[in-house]
């Protein structure tokens, strides 16, 4: 039985409300497994994405990053519980290294290994810059963040792992039908995409014509499966990192 089946067995144990989250969220526990429990009855309206549909997006993420074979999104079901159907996340805990994300004074050099996204304008009393780790762990979430056009890749929804894994979470606003990518890990636009970076998605586009493809149609909409199939397709023609839209606000607020 995988990680995820577990999860959807025996009783959810409340242990506290995380006060940060957008919409409802608890943590809490599976018999000894930590989780995150998100009920679809806290979800906040939102003008673009259907209403109480946010767990599903959630799974269908963490089936996404199952087929890609990055482990990025931690175990993910939908099930009962205490406050109704939900979205149930193995719990991660991250390390207290440097963040992936950060603020950095703007004349500040990168140095290697890190990618300086922008600087902060209009405030001479903010001389900032948002900043990224360059890693093949953070590229592959980047990656994707393209693919399942998230629209809500702040720098918080990444988990920086003490054994130097990076996990993403939170991606309730996913895999719209329309372009909505917004996030902050823009260093990397338009390079080339590496060879086992453009390997996932065609694992994962071989995928979408079986069982996953089957998965994904109860969970998301038929035309959002299909734009999931056709941004695979551009990733792997293009074989590089997208640019942000003119006209476009490109990243999430808050940043971090």
């Amino acid at each position: 039985m995988t990680i995820a089946a577990e999860l959807g067995d025996g009783q959810i144990e409340l242990v506290s409300r995380i006060p940060s989250a957008s919409n409802a969220a608890f943590f809490g526990r599976v018999g000894d497994t930590a989780v995150i429990y998100k009920p679809s009855a806290g979800e906040k309206p939102l003008w673009d994405f259907p209403d109480g549909d946010l767990a599903q997006r959630e799974l269908a993420a963490y089936l996404v990053s199952e087929a890609l074979g990055w482990n990025i999104v931690p175990p993910t079901c939908v099930r009962d519980g205490p406050f109704g159907p939900g979205m149930v996340q193995l719990w991660r805990e991250p390390g207290r290294g440097r963040r992936a994300v950060e603020l950095v004074p703007r004349r500040e050099r990168m140095t290697a290994g890190r990618r300086r996204v922008f600087d902060a304008v209009g405030d001479p009393e903010l001389p900032v810059a948002i900043a990224h780790e360059d890693s093949a762990e953070l590229r592959r979430i980047a990656v994707f963040d393209v693919v399942v056009n998230n629209a809500d890749r702040k720098g918080g929804h990444i988990l920086e792992m003490p054994d130097g894994h990076r996990h993403g979470v939170d991606h309730g606003l996913t895999f719209h039908e329309d372009d909505k990518l917004r996030t902050v890990l823009w260093g990397w636009a338009g390079d080339a995409l590496r060879p086992d970076e453009l390997a996932g998605v065609a694992r994962l586009r071989a995928a979408l014509t079986g069982a996953l493809g089957a998965e994904l149609a109860g969970l998301l909409s038929s035309a959002e499966v299909e734009v999931l199939d056709w941004r695979c397709e551009l990733l792997l023609d293009e074989a590089r990192f997208p640019e942000p839209r003119i006209g476009w606000h490109a990243v999430p607020w808050p940043l971090l």
